[in-house]
């Protein structure tokens, strides 16, 4: 059950970027190029996941179980790090260089091409590097 819903909240999710456009990285660069031909429709989706987040995460935060039965994991900290700060600023300037954020670059994936194909693939090489290093030091310590 939780594989199809899961299934069914990302067909969800990927449908809605590919209505809205947001799949679309010239789109996404419209919306950030604010001294040039600025297209805001992407802060209009911004501002409906923000609403729809806003009432989701005040009913989870009233619950201790999903409403599939599983123990309830929200973020416990709301401290500003270094690693958000920095990982914030990664994710930005891939965004903009790009104009592809996660979601939409697997949704695009759907479409062929090479972009998103280069993309995903750097945004997993990414990801492995993250895991690396963050394990790094660990792994100093445990042979000290």
């Amino acid at each position: 059950m939780r594989i199809f819903m899961a299934l069914l909240a990302g067909l969800g999710f990927g449908i809605g970027l590919i209505i809205s456009g947001m799949n679309d990285p010239a789109k996404v660069i419209g919306f950030l190029d604010l001294a040039g031909r600025w297209n805001p429709s992407l802060g209009f989706v911004m501002g409906g996941a923000i609403l729809v987040g806003l009432f989701a995460f005040r009913f989870a935060s009233q619950r201790d179980r999903t409403l599939l039965g599983d123990a309830m994991h929200l973020p416990g900290t709301t401290r500003i790090d270094r690693r958000l700060v920095l990982g914030s600023l990664a994710f930005g300037v891939g965004w903009g260089l790009a104009g592809y954020c996660p979601g939409p670059a697997l949704a695009s994936l759907a479409s062929g091409g090479a972009k998103p194909l280069i993309f995903v693939a750097a945004m997993i090489a990414g990801m492995m590097i993250f895991e690396l290093l963050e394990h790094l030091p660990v792994r100093r310590k445990q042979a000290a």
